[in-house]
């Protein structure tokens, strides 16, 4: 096999290889090897594409034709022009990312003994904007609980998406993606597969737990007829008895904020931000928030504690007496 690889890297070498070659062989590689979701896949395949169309037309431009653009004309250069041509239509966030995809794809081929050398690794990556993530205070999130009506079947599952989403601060796939089974109604813990198939553990709340339990009770018969074990139902089910996609969460979410008059946007990702930045409020220690949250990375996490130290700033000038 191994000897296999070595022939086939050096027929390679020898002939002109494309660009887009080996898109399909990389993301299965992403999917298969790194467990990156198909949405994050489907992102990279994007960015890619992308950069792919950039150079066909950049190909045509200089006199060159339809031909497909070969890996040895891409270098250091011609991805700095690329990248400058992104500046004003995307954020730098995008810019980063679309980098990143490249780099990423580079080292792929590296790797393979496709391509020597990476022309995206010393490109420096765009200085990200400061970003303070939308959250709501106390009231107002408690407001947007009292939206569901809780008479109503509906009204049962949306306030049980609405609570799980502030108790556990967990992301709106990740909330999409639970069954039954996930949820440890004594131990008041619930299993979340994450990003790249990561499982965790978060504890829920028990207003949480009794809206979660409250609405299973209300759909017993509608999981009967999905013809599945009781235990292995979505946990949250739209009117035909399947999962409720993230899309529909979302929606739903908007729904109930303008109908409680919010100011701000709310989305599924505000409830996490809410979640986290009430914690910190609280007193808890950023470390345990990263863990809750997810994050690989505890930067990730302290973007959280610029909010914490706006209220912070507040009481000392409130409350201190030489401020």
């Amino acid at each position: 096999m191994l000897l296999y690889l070595f022939f086939y890297s050096k027929l390679v070498l020898m002939k002109k290889v494309r660009f887009f070659d080996f898109i399909d062989s990389f993301i299965d590689d992403l999917i298969s090897l790194k467990g990156y979701s198909d949405h994050t896949a489907k992102s990279y395949r994007i960015d890619l594409e992308q950069f792919s169309s950039f150079l066909f037309e950049k190909q045509d431009l200089s006199g060159k034709g339809e031909s497909a653009p070969e890996l040895e004309s891409i270098d250091f250069l011609v991805i700095r022009e690329y990248l400058g041509r992104l500046y004003g239509r995307y954020s730098r966030t995008s810019i980063a990312r679309k980098l990143s995809t490249i780099r990423s794809f580079f080292y792929f081929l590296e790797r393979k003994g496709l391509f020597k050398g990476n022309p995206a690794a010393d490109i420096s990556t765009p200085k990200q904007e400061k970003y303070i993530p939308n959250h709501l205070p106390v009231d107002e999130m408690f407001r947007l609980l009292d939206g569901p009506d809780k008479e109503k079947p509906l009204g049962l599952r949306d306030l049980a998406i609405l609570e799980t989403l502030y108790s556990c601060g967990i992301r709106v796939s990740e909330l999409s993606g639970l069954n039954v089974s996930s949820i440890d109604f004594e131990q008041r813990l619930v299993r979340v597969v994450g990003k790249g198939n990561k499982e965790r553990i978060v504890p829920i709340g028990k207003k949480a737990l009794q809206a979660v339990n409250e609405y299973i009770e209300k759909t017993g018969s509608l999981r009967k007829k999905s013809g599945k074990h009781f235990e292995n139902t979505p946990l949250f089910l739209n009117s035909r008895g399947g999962r409720l996609t993230a899309r529909s969460i979302e929606r739903m979410v908007s729904k109930y904020a303008k109908r409680s008059s919010l100011m701000t946007e709310v989305t599924p990702h505000s409830l996490r931000h809410t979640f986290a930045t009430h914690l910190l409020d609280g007193g808890a220690d950023l470390r345990s928030v990263q863990e809750l949250l997810g994050h690989a990375s505890l930067s990730t996490t302290q973007k959280y504690t610029h909010v914490s130290l706006e209220r912070l700033m507040q009481v000392y000038d409130k409350a201190h007496p030489r401020s």
